[in-house]
């Protein structure tokens, strides 16, 4: 392929195509192995999919995995492993709804302090781990992991049991959230284009909120020049702090950037679904943001994608199920083994592009000679 254009179009486009291949691969010996039919369980899986209202289930699966994978891609950039995504948007999605659910505000206004409340409070916590680390050198993983037990496992559960509603229910959760301070679906919008959308689905309006930070975050990482900071520290920290970037600083503004984002991956429970924190609130989001930052390479359309590509198959667990095609495990070993294939496709690919531009560098130079 002599077009360079075309050359670095095939090159990224093949670890995320090699990474799929080998998922469907594996998973496809895995159902044969388990007595189940690998045509049948995929048809069932991509028929479901065409359904309008499976469409909107794997948007609304889809929403908080993007805005997850976003802060733990800032983290990413900057070379900073932020474990912590799980426990900051749990506490921000409480605190966010013992605030919401105590006032009563115009809906504009309502809506805005939830959202404010909640990415204060995960940047409050992922702060503390930037702190830590740019004060007593303690690795973000490890404060990250012990600051995740302390949320769940301390202040919620303390404080759940204070602030909960008062219909003497167990486990009734916080004061649901008034309507002033739920967020509108989206299903008049689609259904401008489609048909109505039935059993009950509705498209979560935070999926604006979800676009409009994949927007700010490309602004922020290509176009900005605290951005550009960002990726100097990310690719060499030394040869940025030659260039007078100020190492700590950087750290501390990605963890509280990160935190701020994982605030808003509860919102979409918080605003459009339960309309307050309880005992069954959502959970393993952050760390389906992590690998579907990974997967989608910390660039803004790649974590769409990624994320769509799991809301895909999280969506593909009930049709599974119903129809008795396959167990519903698979999913989870799809999730896996692509997240896997991909980390080593990327690498392969990786070798090749340097590879490539090594060769393209030594023709130049020798064109330039002769």
């Amino acid at each position: 392929m002599n077009n360079p254009t075309l050359r670095r179009i095939a090159l990224a486009l093949a670890a995320p195509a090699l990474a799929v291949i080998v998922a469907v691969v594996v998973s496809s010996i895995v159902l044969i192995i388990s007595g189940s039919n690998p045509i049948d369980a995929y048809h069932d899986m991509f028929t479901n999919a065409l359904k309008l209202e499976t469409s909107i289930d794997i948007l609304n699966r889809a929403t908080p995995f993007y805005i997850s994978g976003v802060a733990a891609a800032i983290g990413f950039r900057m070379n900073l492993f932020n474990i912590g995504v799980e426990g900051q948007y749990l506490l921000a999605a409480f605190f966010a709804s013992v605030v919401g659910g105590a006032v009563n505000l115009p809906p504009v206004l309502h809506v805005t302090l939830v959202l404010l409340v909640a990415m204060a409070v995960g940047a409050s916590w992922s702060g503390l781990a930037g702190v830590l680390k740019v004060t007593r050198g303690v690795n973000e993983v490890i404060s990250t992991i012990m600051l995740n037990f302390i949320a769940t496992g301390g202040i919620i559960a303390g404080l759940i049991v204070v602030w909960q509603d008062n219909t003497g229910q167990v486990n009734s959760g916080t004061t649901p959230l008034p309507k002033s301070g739920r967020m509108p679906d989206l299903n008049s919008w689609v259904e401008v284009f489609t048909r109505d959308i039935g059993k009950g689905r509705h498209l979560t309006g935070v999926l604006l909120l979800a676009i409009a930070v994949g927007v700010a975050y490309h602004l922020f990482i290509n176009r900005s020049r605290m951005g550009y900071e960002f990726r100097a520290s990310g690719y060499n920290p030394f040869a940025a702090r030659a260039g007078g970037i100020a190492p700590k600083k950087m750290v501390l503004s990605a963890m509280v950037l990160s935190g701020a984002i994982a605030g808003l991956v509860g919102m979409v429970e918080v605003l459009s679904d339960n309309y307050r924190y309880d005992q069954s609130f959502v959970r393993g989001l952050g760390f389906q943001g992590i690998a579907v930052a990974l997967l989608g390479r910390n660039k803004p359309a790649g974590i769409a994608v990624a994320a769509l590509l799991f809301g895909f198959l999280d969506a593909s667990r009930g049709p599974l199920q119903a129809s008795g095609s396959a167990s519903t495990e698979i999913v989870v070993i799809m999730q896996a083994t692509i997240l896997l294939a991909a980390v080593v496709a990327y690498e392969v690919v990786s070798r090749a592009r340097q590879k490539n531009e090594a060769s393209t560098a030594a023709a130049l130079l020798a064109g330039s000679q002769s």
